[in-house]
């Protein structure tokens, strides 16, 4: 007995049909004049997918499968469609230049079912991943703690398709700005990969993945980043731009060659987290009445000093938008622009021969009332930032010291003169950044043992007794929860210390004197110092006694 095997029969027909759709086609190719494409055996180019949007190409039965340059070619079903050249007039004013190809139903589903497999991110320019889609979005706004995070990643993990690459790389910078991450560490050891993220100045393990993700999530971060993929022994920097809810946020990237394989770091600079006012830095009272004071002269320099990611930049934005009004020009010189501020003049030093000192001398040519140098950097550039400050200018920058005391030896040795310091000069401050303690799970601890014995030491050395908070019951120290990310800790607030020019400090100066010498000189001023800061914030219960020595050194 013969058995009638209808799928069989079905799956004929349908091979039939699409073969002689696609004869058709080829025949049609010719009366129109138009070049016959056959989608099935051609890879589609996600970015000249994304020009047509799905709803579009499917309405009217079209898709973009090739882009060159701005040479977009595009297939379509109904050349004759007027819809069609609607379409391709929109390209044309876009810059792109379209070319029309014919192809079967069978190619264009092909075409549209590969819309499901785009990364929701699109390269809007040159060095540009532009987040805009709700999915994305949706990660950013509901992936607030590390362990949902991690869910997600883990489920793109399990994916065995390429694409999910993308995918990954948006998922773990939408992670990284859900929790207020710094910068995102991708770390090759032997048999695994590791993600970290930076919370609040500290490493925190994210996830451990493949060493084939690993290297196709290299691949896509040097393309982003306008780096070179077969430079494998260099280190290389570079930077893109991640859009999210009308937010530029720029990614710089540090690719370092290490044992195993090359080491990613993605510092995230988010104007979110720069923008902070003055008041809301944690500077003490007494010290931030001095620095208003000092803002307000019409000339003079405010130094800041601290490690990298101390927060100076942080502070000098802080300065800026206290000092911008209508009737001063303002200009800087940033590495790079990390918060775009309204009615201030704000340049970048690149490689190709703008640097600080460029800058700063361009900058004088253009009548600034105030300055700011992203960084002193070397004897040439201090030099004309204290001359501009002697001439007239406000300037404002950082320099790279443990101490605030520290500055003016450093600056000796760059070459400036101690005798025009005083002069020049209206502040130096110190700062670093330590952790906030959870508000939701921080535990009291008695003050006892080594703690008060530290606490007291300090607290007598405080000058000016007003400074000093009554004395707690307790202090506090770290938790777990959710909310912290089980750390303990959420945000971050700075340390600080300043030195004024007084007579005493310039007398010292003229004798080429060691930081321990400066800071004698300078204590009278009864400013508090970077320690004396920190374990006042103990006392009001801001951080812990841990956190603080994390930071700096307390002395038995």
């Amino acid at each position: 007995m013969i058995q009638f095997d209808e799928d069989k029969q079905n799956r004929k027909m349908s091979d039939l049909l699409k073969r002689e759709e696609e004869e058709l086609v080829q025949l049609l190719s010719a009366k129109y004049g138009l070049e016959y494409v056959d989608l099935s055996a051609v890879p589609i180019s996600s970015d000249a997918l994304r020009l047509i949007e799905e709803k579009v190409a499917r309405e009217k039965k079209m898709a973009g499968f090739a882009l060159v340059d701005k040479k977009i070619k595009v297939a379509t079903r109904n050349p004759e469609d007027s819809k069609i050249q609607e379409v391709l007039v929109d390209l044309k004013n876009k810059g792109y230049e379209p070319t029309l190809y014919i192809c079967s139903t069978a190619s264009l589903n092909k075409a549209w079912n590969a819309y499901k497999d785009m990364s929701f991110a699109y390269e809007s320019k040159a060095g540009s991943l532009e987040v805009a889609s709700d999915e994305i979005s949706d990660i950013v706004e509901k992936a607030k703690s590390l362990p949902a995070i991690v869910t997600i990643l883990k489920d793109l993990l399990s994916m065995n398709r390429s694409y999910r690459v993308s995918k990954i790389l948006e998922t773990i910078l939408a992670g990284a700005l859900a929790t207020d991450a710094s910068d995102v560490h991708i770390e090759p050891e032997e048999e695994y990969i590791r993600l970290r993220y930076r919370l609040d100045g500290v490493l925190v393990q994210v996830i451990d993945f493949d060493k084939e993700t690993y290297a196709l999530l290299l691949s896509r971060v040097k393309l982003l980043s306008g780096l070179k993929l077969n430079i494998k022994l260099d280190s290389q920097d570079g930077r893109f731009s991640v859009h999210v809810k009308d937010l530029d946020i720029e990614i710089r990237t540090s690719i370092l060659p290490g044992a195993y394989n090359e080491s990613i770091v993605m510092r995230i600079l988010n104007p979110k987290s720069i923008g902070v006012p003055l008041e809301n830095l944690g500077i003490p009272p007494k010290l931030l009445a001095i620095i208003l004071k000092e803002i307000d002269k019409p000339n003079g320099m405010l130094l800041t000093t601290g490690p990298t990611g101390s927060g100076k930049t942080t502070t000098l934005y802080a300065f800026l938008k206290k000092a911008h009004n209508p009737t001063v020009k303002i200009i800087t010189i940033e590495d790079p622009i990390e918060y775009h501020l309204q009615g201030i003049v704000q340049t970048q030093v690149n490689e190709k021969g703008y640097t600080f000192l460029d800058g700063l001398r361009a900058a004088l040519r253009q009548d600034p009332d105030i300055i700011m140098v992203g960084e002193i950097r070397d004897g040439e550039t201090a030099a004309i930032a204290i001359n501009s400050a002697l001439t007239g200018h406000l300037v404002f920058s950082t320099l790279h010291t443990n101490s605030a005391a520290g500055a003016f030896p450093r600056l000796i040795d760059l070459g400036i003169n101690p005798k025009i310091m005083s002069s020049a000069i209206n502040i130096v401050l110190a700062q670093r950044l330590i952790r906030k303690l959870c508000e939701f799970c921080k535990k009291p601890i008695p003050i006892d043992g080594d703690n008060k014995i530290k606490i007291d030491k300090v607290v007598e050395t405080i000058f000016d007794k007003s400074e000093i908070p009554p004395m707690p019951a307790n202090i506090f120290t770290a938790g777990e929860c959710e909310k912290c990310n089980h750390t303990g800790y959420k945000g971050r607030i700075g340390i600080y210390e300043g030195i004024i020019m007084t007579p005493e400090v310039n007398a010292t100066l003229e004798n080429n004197p060691s930081e321990d010498e400066v800071e004698k000189a300078a204590a009278p001023q009864a400013i508090l110092t970077l320690t004396q800061d920190g374990i006042v914030k103990i006392l009001q219960g801001i951080t812990s006694f841990d956190e603080l020595q994390r930071v700096i050194s307390i002395e038995d």
